[in-house]
């Protein structure tokens, strides 16, 4: 929560800037804005290489047959997750913000100067490696590689949790100050403060689903089971973190009946691939910014399908840390949808505003696909 407080107040402070209309100060936050959205940018690739080769080199060592069927449902489930958000955003979205005017990428002012940091490589090309290297790893029971890969993680873990994530503030100052300087930014607000909500009414509706196909298999009453999670829901709240919300989460899938082994290895493999509120949230403010942002349109749905596999794939041991899952992301969107700072930014933002939400709903789910997994594997 003390996150939400300070972006909040960077988002506070940045809005004042541009429309007082101090025009030396609000070019030093763009500047600085720009450098730490390249410096953004060349953390990407590292952040999808070494948490996804880390993730995958783990599952190796369980049974073939479990790993298999836990990783497929939690893909499919995080998979529809996003096409009913994308369903439900394409609905509503376009209602919200028709009436407001859209801000233009280039007008506000510029930064004192640029300043360019390139990548060590391309998205696609540390997702083909992570996983040439996280599937041969597991294969191969390479401890020398697995310990490199993994304190790669670490460094990079370290990296979002110690500069990346303290700097959003700044960062979304200057995003918002530019806006300010154009003189759209209420009519930003406006729109996201809906679709934030919209976020979390479509997070229930995914659980209300995933609950209903448990209470299927199970022959009990969905409302019942998704009570008995409601602990692990405000837990995870409150920590911002599925990892950190594990202990939760196990006692309650536990109380609702899943056998003990399921839930021992169900769980926290879910907290690292299976996150279903994170993608609906995506989604949902990706086509919120799309809608809102000159020069982009929300894409169709054939257009939109790949983006969200992918986004079920970068998923993958995605970090525990908060807003691990929209840095992750970020590769899919300046890669596949186009965006640019401006629209990172306003992602960021958006995402880091219901984080808590989305984590919720990321380990409340995971208590009905270790339901799910329970009863399959028994029958």
């Amino acid at each position: 929560m003390k996150l939400i407080l300070k972006l909040v107040s960077g988002i506070i402070f940045g809005i004042i800037i541009g429309l007082i209309q101090v025009e030396w100060l609000t070019r030093l936050l763009i500047t600085v804005k720009d450098i730490f959205g390249q410096f953004i940018g060349f953390m990407i690739p590292l952040i999808i290489l070494f948490f996804i080769a880390s993730g995958v080199s783990k599952l190796g060592g369980k049974s073939g047959k479990l790993v298999g069927f836990t990783v497929g449902t939690a893909y499919i489930s995080t998979f529809l997750a996003g096409v009913t958000a994308y369903i439900i955003a394409t609905i509503v979205v376009p209602i919200i913000s028709s009436e407001g005017t859209q801000p233009v990428e280039g007008t506000a002012l510029e930064a004192f100067f640029s300043f360019q940091i390139a990548p060590l490589m391309g998205v696609i090309t540390a997702l083909v490696l992570a996983f040439i290297f996280g599937i041969s790893m597991a294969k191969l029971k390479s401890n020398a590689l697995i310990t490199i890969f993994d304190e790669g993680k670490e460094i990079v873990d370290l990296i979002i949790r110690k500069i990346i994530i303290p700097f959003l503030p700044i960062y979304i100052s200057g995003i918002f100050a530019g806006l300010a300087s154009e003189g759209t930014v209420f009519d930003t607000l406006r729109v996201f403060g809906i679709v934030l909500l919209v976020a979390v009414i479509t997070h229930w509706i995914w659980l209300i689903v995933q609950y209903s196909i448990a209470g299927v298999f199970t022959k009990r009453n969905p409302l019942l089971l998704i009570k008995t999670m409601l602990p692990a829901y405000f837990t995870a709240i409150g920590t911002m973190s599925s990892a950190a919300t594990i202990p939760v989460t196990l006692k309650q899938a536990k109380e609702n009946k899943v056998r003990e082994e399921v839930a021992n290895f169900s769980i926290p493999l879910f907290a690292t691939i299976h996150l279903s509120g994170s993608v609906i949230t995506i989604v949902t403010c990706a086509v919120a910014v799309m809608s809102i942002l000159d020069g982009y349109s929300i894409p169709t749905f054939l257009e939109m399908i790949p983006v969200i596999l992918m986004l079920g794939v970068i998923m993958i041991a995605a970090p525990g840390v908060p807003g691990g899952a929209i840095m992750a992301a970020l590769g899919v969107l300046t890669s596949m949808l186009g965006f640019t700072d401006v629209a990172i930014g306003l992602m960021i933002a958006l995402y880091m505003a219901q984080d808590s939400f989305g984590t919720a709903a990321n380990v409340t789910g995971d208590g009905a696909m270790s339901v799910i997994i329970d009863q399959t594997m028994e029958k």
